[in-house]
């Protein structure tokens, strides 16, 4: 892509040693905090009735590990490159054609704004009410409780992401949440425990969705944060240490959170959603309130990404005037769009992403510092495409076999076999 040369490009050029500050406990923290999200529950909630307890946790398992896997393998790559997102894209797919993707990841990244806005909203409006009894259901308290966030986002925005990775969340978000679970999981496990057990244990799904149909909803999560994970992972001190903590961080996260999910949805009141039945447990209302103010480095995490990503392409806003400009405008479409039908959303998302990393994979897996140099690089850009029709074909006619790890395998393969033997950085210094 061809960038004015009168302004530095940050996203595009790999991070200089100075900034390269974050270490394994750093990795583990972040991704640990990313992964914890009523987002993760409510999803994980989608499980119950569809598959038994006994699919439920494989999938869960297993989904997770494979999904944050594939995090940690892009945290690897962006780590020994240096290079974010957008410049692993194009490194794999031309500095032209990268431009699509790229502005794909910014679109998707603006959604998951949006919706975390909506369920910090949510969240705040049924806190208020059930300790409170102030009712923030009417036109002036959606806008008030929405611009209370945006302002929140807005704030942080303003800051430093490195400041905010290495001493909030490490040193007094992480804690507080981890304490929030605990709690959160033994009240809840002792009303499990108070009923019959035995019978949750051994309860059969309503054969609605299948173990590899159920395990593309539980990657669904990991996958929407891969274009996500290079803009911090190049931050990292090396590429092992990036791997190991991202994986470790948010496949626990991932796991605790969607099986959670599962037994609240079990255990609540036919009827009842997730929040209102975390609000009721004992303890419950400190509990989400702190799972709550988490959810704002999620958003968080979503801008500063997408303001990366806007930046490469127009290098004239810096990333933190982007990230203002972005916050500000998902806001303004928390407080103007119906957020609903999500499960739709995650996969349609996967069915974009999981190609698009099975080509940068295969490409850049095995030589991170490794770039095409040309516009277009026509192999990666045709597996990318021909990945998402693989993903809704099967999806379509064969979902009892999955689509998310079917594609991914395929893509892989193709790409890693197609990959140039000799190629080198070619991104503007």
């Amino acid at each position: 892509m061809a960038n004015s040369p009168f302004f530095h490009n940050d996203a595009l050029t790999p991070i200089p040693d100075a900034d390269r500050v974050f270490g394994w406990s750093s990795h583990a923290a972040l991704w640990f905090s990313l992964g914890v999200g009523l987002l993760v529950m409510q999803i994980g909630a989608y499980l119950v009735p569809a598959v038994g307890t006994q699919q439920a946790l494989v999938a869960i398992v297993l989904g997770s590990v494979l999904g944050a896997g594939l995090l940690a393998w892009v945290a690897r790559i962006a780590c020994d490159s240096g290079l974010s997102s957008a410049g692993l894209m194009h490194a794999t797919f031309g500095s032209g054609f990268a431009r699509l993707p790229v502005l794909m990841n910014i679109v998707q990244l603006v959604g998951w704004t949006t919706f975390e806005l909506v369920i910090m909203r949510d969240g705040t409006a049924a806190i208020a009410k059930h300790s409170l009894g102030w009712d923030l259901g009417s036109t002036r308290g959606v806008l008030l409780t929405t611009l209370l966030w945006g302002m929140v986002l807005t704030a942080l925005m303003a800051g430093s992401m490195l400041t905010l990775v290495r001493k909030f969340i490490g040193r007094f978000g992480l804690p507080l949440v981890v304490l929030s679970l605990l709690w959160l999981s033994w009240q809840f496990a002792q009303k499990l425990l108070a009923g019959d057990a035995l019978a949750f244990w051994h309860r059969s799904g309503d054969g609605s969705m299948g173990l590899l149909s159920a395990m593309d909803l539980v990657i669904a999560m990991p996958v929407s944060w891969l274009p996500l994970v290079a803009d911090y992972a190049r931050h990292g001190r090396n590429g092992k240490s990036a791997m190991s903590g991202t994986w470790l961080g948010y496949a626990l996260a991932n796991i605790w959170c969607y099986a959670l999910g599962v037994v609240v949805v079990t255990v609540a009141a036919p009827g009842t959603d997730l929040v209102t039945a975390l609000l009721i447990a004992q303890g419950g209302l400190l509990a989400l309130g702190l799972i709550l103010f988490d959810e704002i480095d999620n958003a968080y995490g979503d801008v500063y990404s997408g303001s990366v990503s806007a930046h490469s392409l127009h290098p004239k806003l810096s990333i933190r005037r982007w990230g203002l400009l972005l916050a500000a405008a998902c806001t303004a479409l928390a407080l103007a769009l119906p957020v609903h039908s999500l499960e739709p959303f995650l996969l349609l998302l996967s069915s974009v992403f999981v190609p698009l990393f099975g080509v940068i994979l295969g490409r850049l897996g095995s030589h991170a510092t490794a770039s095409v140099q040309r516009l277009v690089e026509p192999m990666a850009a045709g597996l990318w495409l021909a990945g998402i029709a693989l993903y809704h074909l099967l999806a379509t006619y064969a979902p009892q076999f999955g689509a998310a790890l079917p594609t991914l395998a395929v893509v892989f393969i193709a790409a890693w076999l197609s990959r140039p033997l000799r190629i080198t950085y070619a991104l503007q210094k």
